[in-house]
């Protein structure tokens, strides 16, 4: 049966994250997805070393402007490799999102999918990716100079979402007033 094994590989993730000091949230997915839960297990064993900004870093990620929350929640701090932009391989996140700890350090809260629109024209989505079986958000115009029109997909794997996994933003995650 294949859900025994990976839940067995989630568990020693689990543990092993925990036996490192941080306490990221297991993914999971709907009941009887196995290709779902496949696929969100891959993306935990993938990024799970990224729980080391250093580490993120050395892999070619980089941050992108400041902390980003708003009133209904926020994304935190995006270090992003443009090397993965495009993928949806569940292993290749174009970024990952890191939130402060209290001793001045970053925690890993989720990773975030971003492809860029076709025909660059937020007014039609006829090539909306989809991951984890949800679709992808957008198109949205780019947030800063240089960065096309595109999708996106949040995946709150480190830190639980009450809204939800997929959802854009995390009640759950705030930025220091001095992070903008």
């Amino acid at each position: 049966m294949r859900t025994r094994p990976l839940i067995s590989a989630l568990a020693l993730t689990a543990l092993a994250a925990l036996s490192l000091g941080t306490a990221p949230a297991a993914p999971s997915a709907p009941p009887g997805d196995d290709e779902v839960r496949a696929d969100l297990a891959r993306a935990y064993r993938a990024t799970a070393k990224y729980h080391s900004v250093e580490r993120a870093v050395a892999d070619g990620y980089k941050p992108m402007r400041g902390c980003i929350d708003r009133p209904e929640g926020g994304m935190g701090y995006h270090y992003v490799n443009t090397a993965r932009n495009n993928s949806t391989d569940p292993a290749k996140p174009a970024a990952l999102m890191y939130e402060d700890t209290a001793n001045g350090g970053k925690r890993l809260v989720g990773i975030e999918f971003f492809v860029e629109d076709r025909d660059q024209k937020v007014s039609t989505d006829d090539d909306r990716p989809r991951m984890f079986g949800q679709p992808f958000l957008g198109p949205t115009p780019g947030v800063e100079a240089g960065v096309k029109v595109h999708y996106d997909l949040h995946v709150w794997i480190y830190k639980h979402n009450p809204r939800g996994m997929f959802t854009e933003w995390n009640p759950n995650v705030r930025c220091p007033a001095d992070a903008s």
